[in-house]
Order: C-alpha cells, then sequence, then structure tokens
C-alpha cells in the first residue's frame, strides 16, 4: 500500500514537473515572440521614416534646390545691370540666396538614408558639426579617439546618425547652448558616443514622455545600444551611447 502511494506521489510530482516546465517554455516563447514583434514593428517605424526623410530630402534638393539655382544664375545676369548704388545690398542679397543653396544641399544629404551610409558615420556627423558651426547656432566641437576603421557597419551607422541628429537638433531648438561637444572613442569592443552641452537643461520626468527621446532609446535598442542622456534644469545635456559593433552586427546579421 505505501508502494503505492509512493509511486502515485512521485507521478504526481513528475507531472507537475513537467507541467511546469512546458508552461514556462509556453511563457517564454510567448514573451519572445511579442519582442520580436515588437521589434519588427519599430524595424519598420523606422524604415518608413527613413524612407519619408529620404523622399523630403530629394524633393528638397531637385523642387526647392533647382528654383534656388535659378535665381541665383539670373541674378547673377542681373548683377551687370544694378546701379552702384545698389551693388552692395544685391551683393548681400544674392550671397543670402547662394548662402541658402547651399544649406539646402547639405541639409538634403542628411535627410537621405543612402548619402548617410555612403558617406560613413564619422563624416555625417562631422558634416553636422561644421553645419552648426557656418551658420552660427552654436559652437559646437568633434573630438576623434581610436581607430575609426574599426567601425564599418552601413546600417547601424544610419541609426547612430539619427539619434545623434535628434539630440542635435533638441540642443538647437530648446537649449539656449553656446557650446555643443561630440566625442566618438572607438575601442577594441564598442564605439563609445558622447555628447553634450552647455545649454539650460530640462527636467528628465517631463522629457522622457516625449517623443524625441523615446524616440532615440527605440533606436539604440535595435542595434543593442547602451542609451543613457541626463540633464537638470541649469546643468546643459549628457548623452552617452555605448554601441558593442561586433555584437550588434552579428546580431543583425543572423535576421
Amino acid at each position: 500500500m505505501i508502494g503505492v502511494l509512493f509511486t502515485v506521489c512521485a507521478l504526481i510530482i513528475i507531472f507537475f514537473i513537467v507541467f511546469q516546465k512546458r508552461k514556462n517554455k509556453l511563457l517564454l516563447e510567448k514573451i519572445e515572440r511579442e519582442q520580436a514583434f515588437q521589434e519588427e514593428i519599430s524595424i519598420t517605424q523606422i524604415e518608413i521614416q527613413e524612407q519619408t526623410l529620404k523622399n523630403i530630402g530629394q524633393e528638397l534638393h531637385d523642387n526647392v534646390g533647382q528654383i534656388l539655382s535659378v535665381a541665383n544664375m539670373n541674378m547673377s545676369i542681373l548683377a551687370m545691370q544694378v546701379p552702384a548704388e545698389l551693388k552692395g545690398s544685391f551683393s548681400d542679397t544674392k550671397n543670402a540666396v547662394k548662402d541658402s543653396l547651399s544649406e539646402l544641399r547639405a541639409l538634403s544629404k542628411t535627410l537621405n538614408s543612402d548619402v548617410i551610409s555612403n558617406r560613413g558615420f564619422q563624416e555625417s556627423i562631422t558634416g553636422e558639426i561644421n553645419r552648426l558651426n557656418k551658420l552660427k547656432l552654436v559652437n559646437a566641437t568633434i573630438e576623434i579617439v581610436g581607430d575609426p576603421m574599426l567601425f564599418t557597419e552601413g546600417k547601424q551607422s544610419i541609426i547612430l546618425f539619427r539619434i545623434l541628429q535628434e539630440c542635435i537638433s533638441n540642443t538647437v531648438k530648446y537649449a539656449q547652448a553656446t557650446v555643443f561637444k561630440v566625442v566618438l572613442n572607438y575601442t577594441e569592443e564598442a564605439l563609445l558616443i558622447s555628447a553634450e552641452d552647455n545649454g539650460k537643461g530640462f527636467d528628465m520626468a517631463s522629457a522622457e514622455k516625449g517623443s524625441g527621446l523615446i524616440n532615440m532609446k527605440n533606436r539604440a535598442e535595435l542595434i543593442n545600444s547602451e542609451f543613457k542622456l541626463t540633464s537638470s534644469e541649469g546643468n546643459g545635456m549628457q548623452l552617452q551611447l555605448e554601441y558593442p559593433y561586433q555584437e550588434a552586427f552579428l546580431n543583425v546579421s543572423k535576421r
């Protein structure tokens, strides 16, 4: 009798253990499916955003750029007919049109993911820094540490560029900063990116609800990057991003 009870108890315990393992496996599979689904949604959203930005960039270059090019040529032709007393003002206006055309072309390049991929991450960021200085929006600098050849992934460079581009945009729009600094540190295992400004700062609790910060976080998660943005009122902004390029490259390749 005792042997029978022992056997029944053993069977019940084995059944419970098997059932629990099966349940945990199903829960794990469900979580993995949900994570994969959310990741696919994020990837699709980013692809749509990139295509939209690319289309806007092409429209700016082909349509508005063409109009400014024609205006610039016409003003060059008219320059010989302008009275002497108006030459100074006319020259200033012509230079403004020329500068607008140059800025429009630079802007259209930053919106086109193909151009970013071909130029590379570092050159694209350097272009943004130069643009900030040219427009006198802020005193911007970039520091390069290590060997840039360690980072060669084109797809990931677009995502990293968009994160920094969002950061730069926020600094220009809201921070009232006079200084903006970017450091790209190429280590053996990861690309360490830091950016900071000396602006008025902001309340993190409010910022975390904004779409800009959410977009930056989502992009960083897609390429397995550690993302940290800190700020407080009166203390500027600090962004830290760690991209393990070798690990991220392997994970993306498996998809």
